[in-house]
């Protein structure tokens, strides 16, 4: 018996498609046989990822923490490609400070981003699927929750975003609970520490040694090795998975 990742036929909204791990998930998804709808608020790279496979990407810029612009996206993605079958909720943004220092500004921006982002488009997409469902379409369904290891044991200098990857833990196991009935796959990749431009900071000199010592693989994630499990996750491969929360992040995080 052979098991295939094919997304063959399959339409895929991909949040912070437009660089690093999302840009990587997106050329992965499209490599895979499936189409892709883009978003982020990079409207330029939005538009070359599209221009660089014509016909399978559409471009959507804005920001996931307007729930309004999520259902327009939505629906976008529903009357360009037919119906859509994927969601991965991967956008996100730093804004770091000790906790004592923390603004009030960059508390509610990391949340509104990270969880109440996610939140809009796994509810937007989640009525096109129930709907689908109710008309008879049995094709899978599977959201993909981004969340990092700050969110299961916490971190230094970012208490927000260690608070809405936590958060987004819960998101997924109550979406999990709720949706079973109409086997809507939803599911929780944790990164560990990943070479991209969001964690230039902990991978200065400054901190690096300290970090990769905590790491049994002694090294960085690239976006292309992580992006490979949420496509597993989006692929009929996974059909029996939900509710869970996987780890990718070279041993930094091991427990039950």
């Amino acid at each position: 018996m052979t098991v295939s990742m094919s997304l063959e036929g399959k339409n895929i909204v991909v949040t912070g498609a437009a660089q690093g791990i999302g840009r990587a998930l997106s050329e992965m998804v499209i490599g895979l046989g499936g189409n892709v709808v883009a978003v982020d608020m990079n409207e330029a790279a939005l538009n070359d990822l599209a221009a660089a496979h014509p016909g399978r990407v559409l471009a959507a810029a804005g920001s996931v923490a307007d729930a309004a612009f999520a259902g327009e996206t939505i629906a976008r993605g529903v009357a360009e490609f037919g119906a859509l079958h994927g969601l991965v909720n991967n956008a996100g943004i730093v804004r770091a400070a000790m906790i004592v220092k923390m603004s009030t500004a960059n508390w509610e921006d990391v949340l509104g981003v990270h969880l109440t982002g996610s939140f809009n488009f796994l509810q937007a997409i989640g009525r096109h699927f129930i709907e689908r469902q109710k008309e008879g379409d049995k094709s899978s369904c599977s959201i993909v929750n981004i969340s990092s290891d700050a969110g299961r044991r916490g971190t230094i200098g970012q208490i927000n975003y260690g608070a809405a990857k936590s958060g987004v833990l819960g998101l997924t196991m109550s979406a999990a609970r709720e949706w079973g009935k109409y086997e809507i796959r939803v599911n929780t990749v944790c990164f560990g520490m990943v070479e991209t431009q969001m964690t230039e900071t902990i991978r200065s000199d400054e901190f690096r040694d300290r970090y990769l010592a905590q790491i049994p693989f002694g090294r960085w994630a690239q976006p292309e090795e992580v992006a490979k499990p949420v496509c597993f996750l989006l692929s009929d491969a996974a059909s029996y998975i939900t509710g869970q929360h996987l780890s990718v992040n070279g041993g930094y995080q091991i427990g039950m």
